[in-house]
């Protein structure tokens, strides 16, 4: 016996879906950490690169260029000598920060769960679907 397929009862999207937008930003990667590292004032490249250790300088200047075109960054040569160069939140990238808050606060949250359900011996997925190992060190599969 199949199952009855329910109504969906949510609101439908807008033409151009705001959410799909919103998530085009932040979902580029190592975005939601540029933003992130942005939230507190200006910063220069080489800040941004210590500030993310794992990013590359390449992805780095790829991932500002793309912030800066969408509107969510500015970019700001400062006159001073050698002249260097200032990234910093526009009004748009502000109002993502409590966004990302939110984000981290459900990540937590989630962080929470599965650390008791692996604590439990509950059976839990990973990350992009692979299995946890159970309380006892194995893995279930």
């Amino acid at each position: 016996m199949s199952l009855k397929v329910r109504k969906n009862r949510s609101a439908p999207p807008p033409q151009t879906c705001a959410l799909t937008e919103c998530m085009a930003v932040i979902a580029g990667a190592w975005a939601p950490n540029v933003i992130w590292h942005l939230r507190a004032g200006p910063r220069r490249f080489n800040e941004l690169r210590l500030d993310i250790p794992p990013i590359s300088a390449k992805v780095l200047s790829q991932r500002l260029r793309e912030l800066e075109n969408r509107g969510v960054i500015t970019r700001s040569i400062q006159p001073t000598t050698p002249p260097s160069v200032e990234y910093a939140l526009t009004p748009l990238g502000q109002e993502l920060v409590p966004a990302l808050d939110a984000i981290v606060e459900v990540g937590h949250k989630l962080k929470a769960i599965a650390r008791q359900q692996v604590s439990s011996g509950h059976r839990t997925i990973g990350p992009r679907g692979s299995k946890r190992a159970d309380a006892d060190g194995g893995a279930e599969g």
